[in-house]
């Protein structure tokens, strides 16, 4: 080996040794530094106690507004349609006239059945003198038996023939009568499928469709479970006067007036397994400055909400405290030695964006973690606090925890 490589060797031995000597300092007080941390204080955390609160329990299902009262206004004669004496799309009353058809044809057809009644009443008139002298001289000599049988017969003739007449005369009055279609029922009228100048007759289908508007049903379909479950719940307590219904609107907006159970169907359906309910709306103008009109229309899609009209205590907790993983719900509770118990839970169905009702997992006066729930670790020591008011009345709704988002969720 020649010399300078030697010196070259010799000067980085002696440079590799500077830097280990140089790099123990630190090996020694990187360890000095993590050994302090577990002889720190435990972490401070926000506690609110599982407490029994007034619910107002709250089911939601799909439904459809529906009028009570739904009429095609159908012509029973066949006729020219002469006039239109409503406004498309307005609000008419029981007996208002809305159509009128061409009336002197069916006005000379009664004006011949009246003249037939007169006839008739001639007739049976004429019969009942001739029976009346028969019967005189049936006591004498000239009258003859045959004779009042034949003027019997001719009186009773006579009288089937002004009946006959007479209901001719009804059927005339009642065919003219149809020439005027008038409101059946109160309610909004449609649009109308004819115009004056056409022949319409009672195969030409519906003239328009008049809807009642108030009261209006709102019918939906609840599975068979949920139903049990629902009667299992009020039937001790009123059956269906315990609840009320209400509607969300599709814009979101709840509708001001609350309505009534007052129909289960009595069939299940096959396919769904689910039975149909329905309930009773009111369903009143809006004021002028509201835009007049109504709130529900016929057909409507909306959300139905069967809400208990007594509220029910229940065990609540803040619904910050309720976190999710992969096993389900679960809230921390601190226990003896304010050590921290992962505890699994079930959430009742009446719980809001606000608090948690608990079905089961936990009991009342138990303290759950509200705040500081990144720094809790099952087993571990924590400082307790009561949490702020305004914390525990608010939270986020577990369904919007991400799976393992929670401290110490394994």
């Amino acid at each position: 080996m020649s010399l300078p490589t030697y010196h070259g060797l010799a000067h980085g031995a002696a440079r590799l040794g500077r830097a280990v000597v140089l790099g123990l300092p630190l090996l020694v007080v990187v360890p000095a530094a993590m050994a302090q941390q577990p002889g720190g204080p435990p972490p401070a955390v926000g506690v609110a106690p599982v407490a029994s609160r007034p619910v107002t329990q709250v089911n939601e299902f799909i439904g459809r507004i529906e009028a009570i009262d739904r009429v095609e206004l159908q012509p029973r004669v066949t006729a020219f349609l002469q006039e239109r004496l409503f406004e498309e799309g307005a609000e008419v009353k029981k007996g208002d006239l809305l159509f009128r058809l061409e009336r002197p044809p069916f006005e000379a057809s009664l004006q011949v059945a009246q003249a037939n009644v007169a006839q008739a009443q001639a007739q049976l008139q004429n019969a009942n003198l001739t029976l009346g002298r028969a019967q005189s001289l049936l006591s004498t000599p000239a009258g003859q038996r045959s004779t009042v049988d034949a003027a019997i017969a001719a009186a009773r003739t006579a009288q089937a023939q002004l009946l006959s007449a007479q209901a001719q005369e009804r059927q005339a009055q009642i065919e003219l009568d149809y020439t005027e279609i008038r409101a059946p029922v109160s309610g909004r009228i449609g649009r109308a499928t004819m115009t004056p100048g056409n022949v319409v007759s009672p195969s030409s289908g519906a003239l328009a469709t008049i809807v009642s508007q108030d009261p209006m049903y709102v019918s939906f379909t609840v599975p068979t479970r949920t139903l049990l479950e629902l009667r299992d719940r009020y039937m001790p307590r009123g059956g269906f006067d315990a609840v009320s219904v209400k509607v969300r609107l599709p814009d979101g907006r709840v509708y001001g007036q609350s309505g009534k159970l007052d129909f289960i169907d009595i069939d299940v359906g096959r396919d769904t397994d689910s039975i149909a309910l329905r309930g009773r709306m009111p369903n009143p103008p809006q004021s002028a400055n509201q835009g007049g009109g109504r709130e529900l229309v016929a057909n409507q899609l909306v959300t139905v909400i069967v809400e208990a009209v007594q509220p029910v205590a229940l065990l609540t907790v803040p619904r910050a405290a309720v976190l999710t993983d992969q096993r389900g719900n679960f809230v921390y509770v601190v226990g003896a030695e304010n050590k921290v118990e992962r505890r699994s839970v079930r959430i009742g169905a009446e719980s809001t964006p606000e608090l948690a009702v608990i079905a089961e997992g936990v009991k009342e006066g138990e303290q759950v973690v509200v705040e500081g729930l990144q720094r809790v670790r099952p087993g571990a020591p924590v400082s307790p606090a009561p949490v702020t008011a305004a914390a525990s009345n608010v939270g986020t709704p577990a369904a919007n925890t991400p799976p393992g988002a929670a401290a110490g969720a394994t």
